[in-house]
């Protein structure tokens, strides 16, 4: 028997949406991740085209354009249920005249507290309430028994030339003082720019060079070290770092392993 819910999103936005829900479009890669592990599978219709884990689940998904650009023909002819997004990671214009057509639930997330509170409020609308559940509290358990606090000053780049680097309130500065690492850049807001200068100045002991959004490569590694010979300069999974999805079950260990390599570098 079907029925209409109304829901609020971490926008505030109110949401009428039509259970149950049978056909979805997820437009942001961490969030499409986490509705295939939750089991939904067959309800998934539509993904962005940055969309790529799981990857034999998500190549055979219809691909609806890009985080910021959308093809707005091919989501109706698809007639989703419902559209998840983020408000960081989709444009507003795309989002509105989605919104006036679809019921479209936003995501906001800045911290792991959000993350979890997306996890579980997704898990809800989709009636996957137990499954969200149990993931927070798989993720909550190791980052609880996640004990180092390295103290080591870190400055995380996401983009290369202009250089950019993240601030504070984003979800990677969250992430990374979690772990107990110190962002050198805390006290600038969200994705600034930075200069040759300001990097000197702040005198890091690590630099990140995050996979994505700008795909740093070994090239890159090699021009950080010899600009800065007294950080330790590592390439980094960014999913590890800024997917708030379910592949936070996976960044305890792998930034474990990566304390344990910066310990190794002299």
């Amino acid at each position: 028997m079907s029925k209409n819910n109304l829901i609020k999103d971490q926008m505030g936005n109110i949401i009428c949406l039509h259970q149950p829900i049978r056909r979805i479009i997820s437009l942001v890669p961490s969030q499409t991740e986490l509705l295939f592990d939750l089991g939904l599978d067959e309800e998934i219709v539509g993904i962005s085209r940055f969309c790529i884990h799981p990857k034999n689940k998500c190549a055979r998904k219809v691909k609806i354009g890009g985080t910021k650009k959308f093809n707005f023909a091919l989501i109706e002819k698809l007639k989703p249920d419902l559209i998840i997004g983020n408000k960081e990671e989709n444009y507003q214009e795309g989002i509105e005249r989605l919104s006036s057509v679809f019921p479209v639930w936003m995501s906001d997330v800045n911290s792991l507290e959000d993350a979890y509170q997306m996890i579980r409020s997704v898990g809800e609308i989709v009636n996957k309430t137990k499954e969200a559940d149990d993931m927070v509290s798989e993720i909550q358990t190791k980052m609880h028994e996640f004990s180092d606090q390295s103290g080591t000053r870190v400055a995380y780049f996401i983009w290369n030339k202009p250089f950019m680097v993240a601030g504070e309130n984003t979800f990677i500065d969250d992430m990374l003082r979690n772990f107990g690492f110190i962002n050198v850049f805390k006290d600038l807001d969200r994705y600034p720019e930075v200069t040759l200068e300001q990097i000197g100045d702040a005198n890091p002991d690590a630099i990140f060079l995050s996979s994505e959004p700008f795909p740093f490569k070994f090239k890159h590694l090699n021009e950080f070290k010899k600009r800065f010979p007294s950080a330790k300069v590592k390439l980094v999974d960014g999913a590890m770092f800024s997917w708030y999805g379910s592949r936070l079950r996976y960044s305890a260990d792998y930034i474990s392993n990566l304390i344990t390599d910066l310990e190794s570098i002299h």
